[in-house]
């Protein structure tokens, strides 16, 4: 196992600690690999009926994948460390796959900074999924800021929020809190912080056959309705709808310019900031997969990774925010109105063939 994952068995119940505490627990493919794992060890262990992850920070759940492992394995590192970021994408997103489709209870305790990779290790199938938010949670699928894409299963998720919540989360990178990810449906039920120690001693002591519904009673004394009509999201729905309900980002950001609200006005600002190329790349994928299975969607975004690292706005957007941390990103093209179709064609243009391709194992 990574050192910075533990992971242990209590009342039935597998439990894993990511345990990066200065990263704010960014996945490493170290950590990826203990992850998988340990679910695939406990998947056809009749002594485990349950999984729950947490963080041993309250800092953070996981603010997504190793940025800087990204920039110095593709600006400066040896070839076989570029393998390494090839195995990373590979791997990261067959255990959102494997975490998707898990068969048993899968319950995320997502305190603090979840975004990227955590998302993608936080939002499983339906079937098995209990996501736990509380008052600390900042959630956001935030690549458009480092020149990337919505990736580990976005195109999927994003698309499961209601009206057009999931493209304005992707176009803008705009952090939501806890009640907001419920109203999104990134996010199933709220606890303080404060109750943390007993909710821990509800999934280590209960003797309930679903340890999601002891859960969830547990938590109904912390969820009042009108935390989630207050909420952000709840706040602006019928702007979001508004100016987000065509997938050509020039249009959104023309929408936008003839509002003088003050929302309209903030996000207009944020989009300026965000590269342009992977704003409009981010639409398209979050297009294309609307109707798409999560393995498709999760074979897109593989394919669509390659070609960023390639083109190598990514590897701009972490230099300016990590690296130099200057925070004046050379975006390429500088604005949208350089962005053609053929350049955002040119992301999902196949690498592999489908025999071939790394997740083509996928169902």
């Amino acid at each position: 196992m990574s050192s910075h994952v533990l992971s242990e068995i209590k009342n039935h119940i597998g439990i894993i600690t990511l345990d990066r505490p200065k990263a704010l627990n960014s996945l490493s493919l170290e950590m990826v690999r203990a992850i998988t794992a340990a679910l695939l060890t406990w998947r056809n262990d009749p002594e485990v009926t349950a999984v729950f992850i947490q963080s041993s920070s309250e800092k953070a759940f996981c603010a997504g994948g190793d940025i800087r492992f990204f920039y110095d394995v593709g600006t400066k590192t040896p070839m076989q460390d570029s393998a390494l970021l090839e195995d990373f994408f590979t791997e990261e997103y067959a255990l959102n796959h494997l975490i998707h489709f898990y068969p048993k209870p899968y319950i995320a305790l997502l305190n603090g900074v979840v975004m990227g990779g955590g998302m993608g290790i936080a939002q499983s199938g339906v079937a098995s999924r209990l996501r736990i938010v509380t008052e600390r949670t900042k959630m956001a699928m935030p690549e458009v800021n480092i020149g990337l894409f919505p990736d580990v299963g976005g195109g999927y998720f994003l698309n499961q929020t209601p009206g057009q919540i999931g493209r304005y989360l992707g176009l803008t990178g705009e952090v939501i809190q806890g009640m907001d990810a419920i109203y999104a449906n990134l996010a199933d039920v709220y606890i303080p912080t404060s109750a943390i120690p007993d909710l821990l001693q509800v999934i280590t002591q209960s003797t309930s056959p679903d340890i999601r519904i002891a859960i969830r009673d547990f938590s109904l004394q912390f969820h009042p309705a009108s935390s989630i009509e207050n909420c952000m999201l709840v706040q602006h729905r019928s702007a979001i709808d508004h100016h987000f309900k065509t997938h050509r980002v020039d249009e959104v950001m023309a929408s936008l310019a003839k509002d003088d609200s003050s929302f309209a006005i903030s996000t207009l600002a944020t989009m300026n900031k965000r590269s342009p190329l992977m704003m409009a790349v981010t639409s398209e994928q979050l297009q294309r997969c609307q109707q798409r299975s999560v393995a498709e969607c999760l074979r897109i975004e593989r394919t669509m990774v390659r070609h960023c690292f390639k083109h190598g706005e990514v590897l701009e957007g972490v230099r300016a925010l990590v690296v130099d941390k200057d925070n004046a990103p050379r975006w390429s093209p500088a604005s949208m109105a350089e962005v053609d179709d053929a350049m955002i064609a040119s992301f999902f243009a196949e690498v592999w063939p489908g025999y071939a391709h790394p997740l083509a194992h996928l169902q």
